[in-house]
């Protein structure tokens, strides 16, 4: 990576006193000399503990319940990143009890879990293209603050970052003109195997590429970074979507944003690489935690269910759901289960009598169980 160039800087002339230079980032679309002895540590140990995060995943029967909560989690603090303030809880809650300061944040974030279920799905039968996240840019940006900015579609005008107009701007991606070429050599980049890149380190470079480039008016960030969780499970080296570095940025924020630009500025592709899997390193020991943790819950939830007579089955049944939503009324139980509002309120409340679950009283004084042990791995 000492050979590597950023790209170069281009001038245009914005009107008759002004003019401004936009950077247009090299094709990535080559071999890469990464081999050094630090990339190299590192990224072996991002690769045994994804092994162990596989692992784990492979242990827990009925795992889409708990990558429900994690699809909330790297919403919210993808979105976080980008100014948002949304809670755990909130996102959990239907839009009548949410306040109405925050419900333009609560629909931008419900808009991005949309975006990453649809995205997931959709790689079972596409492989990874920019068709495919035009159409989740598109979901992401529909009905919220980003819905004037060309939501599906790559952007047909020059777009600067940061200051209040292009004179004042900290970074202008490249004029669209460019985009074309651009992302064609981003897309050939992911599927290539000419070159034996290791793919982690193809992950970091996709993502510093997709953001330099900015293909979007609005929605860069998320795009790219739920662009690194599609290519966790497009190149397969994760068996289900269980890992979202968005925690680690959003943690890391100054240093996340430096480390792109350094790049830009310096040509400095290694320490963006080795932020990078310092975060995928964080994240994969973070998850495993949070799944050994589940584990271990649940178990003591179960003991404490077979407990419950003839009520076990449907308490099993109950347990179950409440891991996807964790938070939930005597009403949403009862449809759930099939059975009367007096039969889910019992067998709430014999949750309740075991420690399993708290009372919240919401807004209309309407009574909400919350798995509250278990709702706090996520916060």
């Amino acid at each position: 990576m000492r050979n590597f160039q950023a790209g170069t800087f281009k001038t245009h002339h914005h009107n008759k006193d002004f003019e401004y230079k936009s950077f247009i980032p090299n094709g990535i679309n080559k071999d890469f000399d990464y081999r050094n002895n630090k990339i190299y540590n590192i990224l072996t140990k991002a690769e045994r503990l994804l092994g162990q995060l596989n692992a784990y995943s492979a242990l827990i029967p009925d795992i889409d319940f708990f990558i429900i909560m994690l699809v909330r989690k790297e919403a919210i603090k993808s979105s976080r990143i980008e100014g948002t303030q949304t809670e755990i809880d909130e996102i959990i809650l239907p839009i009548e009890n949410i306040q109405p300061e925050k419900l333009a944040d609560w629909q931008e974030v419900n808009n991005y879990i949309k975006a990453i279920d649809y995205a997931i799905d959709k790689l079972k039968d596409l492989p990874l293209c920019m068709r495919l996240l035009n159409s989740t840019h598109e979901i992401l940006l529909t009905g919220v603050r980003g819905n004037s900015k060309q939501p599906g579609e790559i952007r047909k005008s020059q777009y600067w970052i940061g200051g209040s107009s292009i004179e004042s701007a900290t970074f202008i991606p490249p004029h669209y003109a460019e985009l074309p070429q651009l992302l064609s050599d981003l897309e050939s980049f992911w599927h290539n195997t000419a070159f034996n890149i290791p793919e982690l380190i193809k992950i970091a470079i996709s993502h510093y590429q997709f953001e330099t480039i900015h293909p979007y008016l609005d929605g860069n960030g998320r795009i790219g970074r739920l662009l690194i969780t599609l290519q966790f499970v497009d190149y397969k080296i994760l068996d289900r979507p269980t890992l979202y570095i968005s925690d680690f940025f959003e943690r890391n924020k100054g240093n996340y944003y430096d480390a792109l630009t350094i790049v830009r500025q310096n040509n400095d592709l290694e320490q963006w690489i080795t932020f990078f899997l310092s975060g995928v390193i964080e994240t994969a020991k973070n998850s495993s935690k949070t799944f050994k943790r589940i584990i271990e819950l649940r178990k003591m939830y179960e003991s404490k269910i077979l407990q419950f007579g003839r009520l076990a089955e449907n308490g099993g049944k109950l347990l179950l759901n409440m891991f996807s939503l964790p938070i939930i009324t005597v009403k949403q139980a009862s449809e759930f289960l099939n059975v009367s509002y007096n039969a889910a309120n019992r067998l709430l409340n014999l949750f309740l009598e075991k420690g399993m679950v708290n009372v919240w009283l919401g807004k209309h004084k309407e009574r909400r169980f919350v798995l509250n042990e278990y709702l706090a791995l996520f916060n």
